[in-house]
């Protein structure tokens, strides 16, 4: 049973810091390219980030390029984002996914999602 569970959003000032992480399991995770998407209020969803399956290539959206930085751990299952300089616009219930078994971006599974609210 594939599980994916986000944890680490919060309330944060604009300005501020969040580290989110992804527990995975159910799967062998080292072997899936990984994937943050967000949804903002009243949005639609934004593709985040993306890391390869060893960590070593790494992408993101024009919108958070800079400040956050997406990584992983193969021995605890677990991925990672790191969330500096927050934000208004990066309030969103952000969401974690695994790579489809065919790859090429067909996200198969989802986290249930962690708010990311960035407020003075």
């Amino acid at each position: 049973q594939v599980q994916l569970v986000e944890s680490g959003g919060d309330l944060v000032q604009p300005g501020g810091s969040l580290r989110l992480s992804c527990a995975a399991s159910g799967f062998t995770f080292n072997s899936y390219w990984m994937f943050w998407v967000r949804q903002a209020p009243g949005k639609g969803l934004e593709w985040v980030s993306l890391i390869n399956t060893a960590g070593g290539t790494t992408e993101y959206a024009d919108s958070v390029k800079g400040r956050f930085t997406i990584s992983r751990d193969n021995a605890k299952n677990t991925l990672y984002l790191q969330m500096n300089s927050l934000k208004s616009e990066d309030t969103a219930v952000y969401y974690c996914a695994k790579d489809g078994l065919t790859g090429w971006g067909t996200l198969d599974y989802w986290g249930q999602g962690t708010q990311v609210t960035v407020s003075s």
